[in-house]
């Protein structure tokens, strides 16, 4: 059977998980490990905080705590924002527990003995003022790359740059803001060239990986790779093993990766068999998968793999499907200026379920994405509440109507039963290959698809008119939707567990499902459902929206000096260039045809006249206009808008219209004008 080691990116302990944190590296990897759990492989998910290094230090003298007190603080908010979002760890550990100071002390003794660590004097910022060496983010000033006045100094957060401090323009101390002077000292270096030629060849072997990894951890390493410090003078820490380093305690980059193998031990300590962990990190059959977000592809991608092949007993990586970065309503996530939402605060407004979903459509799997709160509830409401929720409650609430609240039994099934069924399996496959290949979105919308044709069967079948008359009929209709019922929440599992088992208790599943039962035409025939639930309620327009306002108050005034607020920002993103407004091609077309959709009470299907041909639009406008009473009505159009389907139907463009206190009206042009002419 198949091994595999997933990691997550351990968090730093010095403040909440946000949703660029989720999407980089926390929801992949519990999507993938539990999909691999569906499939009965052998899996282990392996996490915990990052509580060593200056962020710690630092964000502790803000607050006027110390370390361990700050550590503890946001340990638990850490874990149990993990744990309200259903994400799962074998083991979920801290780096400031003695059986990984133990690990990484032994870690270092090992390569250092191997002759890949050496002592080198060298020069330090001192502050004269707070009395002590400054470690590297200790020390801020201008970026010599890009100009960036607020860059750290061990790396840029604009240009992502890796920095030593004294390459910064105008130092200065990041905690009293005085001008540093260089004194001398000594630190350990891990002598990163050493492995520079053996580098190059693992990672051009690693033709499967992602390109934004492949191609950045090369270009690093033919630039030349420099030894790196690896010892910071800092009372917080894993203690340097040697006598004389007193005061000296290992770099986080250095000691945190290594909590991969500590949280491991952990594990297996604490599943009595102490031996286990190494049949994940001794034996090269182990597949090993590290989730990160696109920030962390140097340290994974070339430094982490370089301290195991130095050690040489460890696996390396088999695979590090790096995400970029995810944006909020359309800016950059920063936590300085309060423009972020963060996963405990989340909890406490939508179901994890919500969350899940809103972050999976669109993760930044090949390049940066934008979470917009508007465009979340846009998507709960189409995707969640009316397909698959609506699938799911129409179905089960049709059977507990109709067929006396128990499954039907099992008829033979028909062509358009045995060409469902033939689409069901096809597509558990085509999910199972996304996945595999670290392409949740794909996976996802092969979900969505999915509910989306278990609906269009349901109103092809219309049980509610076979139910008069052909029972036979309507039971063969009614089983073959259950079993796509269950089939979903098999499939829907590795993105929404916990609706997943509420669909599995309404259908009265007590057993644990497997991937290939989500294939299987078999449900118990004549089982009583459990208790029907309502799967997914709508979110309220003027709920997001007092959320948005929230989100602007909390960030107003807390941009740096010199940098953008928020508030700008958004301003800016609500401005279009007239090149932006010239890609429209809006169109005046003419309503021909108008029906309600069935099974919806917003939507109208509407065939518009375009001139040089006719168009299907679906329209949120039944609650306002009746189908027979904008026939011939002219209608403004987005004409080059991509295609897109709304339960089951390709809407082709988007007509135009005015939103006046909540209620839809259309717009027309005064005088009557020909189909197809555009507007400008």
């Amino acid at each position: 059977m198949k091994r595999t080691l997933v990691t997550s990116a351990l968090p730093y302990a010095n403040g909440p998980i946000h949703i660029g944190h989720l999407a980089g590296a926390y929801l992949p990897a519990d999507i993938y490990t539990r999909y691999k759990r569906l499939k009965g492989e052998d899996v282990i998910h392996i996490c915990g905080t990052d509580e060593h290094g200056v962020a710690i230090t630092i964000a502790a003298e803000k607050e006027g705590v110390t370390p361990r007190e700050l550590a503890d603080r946001y340990y638990e908010i850490i874990k149990k924002g993990f744990e309200g979002l259903g994400i799962i760890f074998d083991n979920f550990s801290r780096t400031s527990k003695p059986v990984h100071h133990r690990v990484s002390r032994e870690f270092f003794l090992r390569i250092y003995e191997k002759g890949y660590i050496e002592r080198k004097d060298t020069e330090q910022f001192y502050c004269p003022k707070c009395k002590r060496f400054l470690p590297d983010r200790y020390v801020i000033g201008t970026c010599p790359y890009c100009g960036n006045p607020s860059a750290r100094g061990d790396q840029c957060e604009a240009c992502g740059r890796w920095l030593e401090p004294v390459q910064l323009i105008n130092p200065r101390c990041a905690i009293c803001g005085s001008i540093p002077e260089l004194r001398k000292t000594f630190h350990y270096y891990f002598k990163l060239g050493m492995l520079e030629e053996r580098l190059r060849s693992w990672l051009e072997e690693k033709k499967d990986w992602k390109a934004n990894v492949r191609n950045t951890a090369l270009s690093w390493v033919k630039e030349g790779l420099q030894d790196r410090a690896i010892t910071r003078d800092l009372e917080w820490g894993v203690k340097v093993p040697l006598e004389e380093a007193e005061g000296k305690v290992l770099y986080v980059w250095f000691d945190a990766p290594i909590g991969y193998i500590s949280s491991t031990i952990e594990w297996a300590e604490m599943k009595g068999d102490p031996d286990l962990w190494k049949k994940y990190w001794l034996d090269p059959e182990t597949y090993l998968v590290h989730f990160i977000g696109k920030d962390n592809i140097v340290f994974h991608a070339i430094v982490w793999p370089a301290m195991l092949m130095a050690h040489g007993d460890f696996v390396l990586p088999s695979q590090i499907p790096a995400n970029e970065f995810l944006n909020l309503m359309g800016d950059k996530i920063s936590t300085s200026r309060g423009w972020a939402l963060w996963v405990h605060e989340l909890l406490e407004e939508f179901p994890p379920d919500y969350i899940r979903f809103g972050i999976a459509s669109i993760l930044p799997e090949t390049k940066d994405a934008d979470f917009d709160l508007r465009e979340f509830r846009v998507r709960v409401n189409s995707e969640l509440a009316d397909n698959i929720g609506n699938f799911v409650n129409r179905t089960l609430s049709f059977i507990k109507n109709y067929m006396r609240d128990r499954i039907p039994h099992r008829r033979e099934f028909g062509p358009q039963e045995k060409e469902l069924l033939s689409k069901i399996e096809k597509t558990a496959d085509e999910i199972a290959g996304y996945l595999e290949s670290f392409q949740m979105r794909k996976a996802l919308r092969a979900v969505l698809d999915l509910s989306t044709l278990g609906n269009q069967y349901f109103d092809g079948k219309k049980p509610w008119a076979t139910r008069k008359n052909d029972e036979e009929e309507t039971a063969r209709t009614l089983y073959t939707c259950t079993l796509l019922v269950k089939s979903l929440s098999v499939l829907m599992e590795p993105f929404l567990p916990f609706s997943a088992e509420k669909i599995r208790n309404m259908l009265g599943i007590e057993e644990k499902l497997s991937w290939e039962d989500a294939k299987s035409t078999e449900i118990p025939s004549g089982a009583p459902l459990g208790e029907l639930k309502i799967l997914y309620r709508k979110l309220e327009e003027s709920r997001i929206e007092d959320m948005i306002q929230g989100l602007i108050r909390k960030a107003r005034g807390k941009a740096p000096e010199g940098e953008k607020g928020t508030e700008e920002v958004m301003e800016e993103t609500k401005k279009v260039s007239i090149d932006e407004f010239r890609k429209l091609d809006i169109r005046i077309g003419k309503i021909v045809e108008a029906e309600k959709v069935e099974g919806t009470k917003k939507l109208l299907k509407l065939r518009v006249d375009m001139g040089e041909k006719t168009i299907t639009l679906v329209a949120g406008i039944a609650e306002y206009y009746r189908p027979e009473e904008i026939i011939g009505f002219e209608i403004p159009v987005i004409y080059n808008l991509e295609p897109a389907k709304i339960r089951g139907i390709e809407s082709q463009g988007m007509l135009l219209a005015a939103v006046e206190d909540g209620k839809v009206v259309l717009l027309s042009p005064r005088e009557e004008v020909k189909p197809g002419t555009r507007v400008s």
